[in-house]
């Protein structure tokens, strides 16, 4: 059989057919086309968006936010971290005896305090240097924790009798805490990160007569005598927190002047740490941490920072918290499940679980300000 050959009529055909791929393979290139556009665009905002959370998470955005909610990325430095100064940061000093109530720290337990969570953040972990044992005894542990519950910064504990029938007159001042680091350890190093907080009890203690301002001045002068001799000693990343204003505390608020007084008194510390340490030399040698301020910015947006409460209770139940004191505290004492998140303070004086979260929030921003450790 011979096969048929095209004619004109095929021939149209033919080119008719090949028309129409050429026409639909035009076409599903366009819909390629189109589809890649769509994808690029989608892409492209989602570049834009991760861009604007990269900006966030590294300090962009609008100031003044008040977003807790979680704790930063860790430090980028690897810091030891030795700390001295009183309850607000005791990692642990009394814990063998307050572990009877389930207590340990000066917050809401088994909360930390901010030492803690700053250390956890440089790849650390700090531990009391001294504890007690249930004779009342301190005896050296081992960690660089050297706060202590009831610590002033000079004055010896015999004179104040800071829950005595608890733990009894033992708590070191500030300067017995540093000349036993020194002792122990000789000096700092540039792979330490210092932190030191103290004056609150002198404040506390000072009273109300004529001769109360002078004491409030010379625990200040000590302090910035004894950053100094932390700084000569080798020490060359040192963080010192200010007073914050006891006055606006919940003890504060339930004196006879609602607090006026210990207000007067957190500020005159200020003011004279702040020229002693210029008086000093090592003023510019120190990151300085506005406790103060900080306090006080917390309450005054406590809702936004996430509070039920703010400095009107305690989230410790007086009534139930042996000695109402925070050392003492735990959930089982607490006035509601979560209040050590949901209020400001544990007790009349110390901070919640969430208050030292905070802290230890600001004070890592500030350190990373200063050019250390982010």
């Amino acid at each position: 059989m011979i096969a048929r050959q095209n004619g004109p009529e095929g021939g149209d055909e033919a080119r008719s057919s090949a028309a129409k791929q050429a026409a639909l393979q035009s076409e599903e290139a366009g819909q390629s086309l189109r589809w890649f556009r769509r994808r690029l665009s989608l892409c492209q905002a989602v570049l834009a968006s991760s861009f604007v959370v990269l900006l966030a998470a590294c300090g962009g955005g609008s100031e003044g936010s008040s977003d807790s909610g979680g704790p930063p990325p860790k430090g980028e430095a690897k810091l030891q971290i030795v700390s001295f100064g009183d309850s607000l940061s005791d990692v642990g000093t009394y814990e063998p005896i307050a572990r009877i109530y389930n207590g340990g720290r000066f917050t809401t337990n088994p909360g930390q305090v901010w030492v803690q969570n700053v250390a956890q953040h440089y790849s650390d972990t700090v531990t009391a240097a001294f504890t007690i044992d249930l004779t009342q005894k301190l005896s050296p542990a081992g960690g660089y924790g050297y706060a202590e519950g009831g610590a002033t910064v000079a004055t010896p504990a015999i004179d104040n009798d800071f829950l005595l029938d608890v733990i009894g007159n033992v708590e070191m001042p500030l300067t017995d805490q540093v000349s036993s680091y020194l002792q122990a350890h000789g000096g700092f190093t540039s792979s330490q990160l210092v932190l030191v907080w103290a004056g609150a009890n002198d404040v506390l203690r000072a009273g109300s007569s004529p001769g109360s301002p002078a004491i409030v001045m010379t625990a200040a002068n000590s302090l910035a005598a004894v950053l100094a001799q932390i700084v000569q000693n080798g020490a060359t990343h040192v963080v010192v927190l200010n007073m914050p204003d006891i006055g606006i505390t919940p003890q504060g608020l339930s004196s006879v002047d609602g607090g006026a007084t210990l207000t007067q008194y957190s500020q005159l510390f200020n003011t004279t740490l702040s020229a002693a340490l210029v008086t000093n030399n090592v003023s510019d040698k120190l990151i300085q941490v506005d406790a103060y301020t900080w306090l006080n910015q917390v309450l005054a947006n406590y809702k936004a920072n996430g509070f039920v409460v703010s400095n009107t209770a305690a989230a410790c139940n007086p009534n139930t918290t042996p000695h109402d004191t925070a050392l003492l505290c735990s959930p089982s004492t607490f006035i509601t499940a979560n209040a050590d998140q949901t209020y400001m303070f544990a007790d009349p004086l110390h901070l919640t679980t969430r208050m030292h979260s905070l802290l230890a929030q600001y004070v890592e921003q500030q350190i990373a300000a200063s050019g250390l450790g982010d």
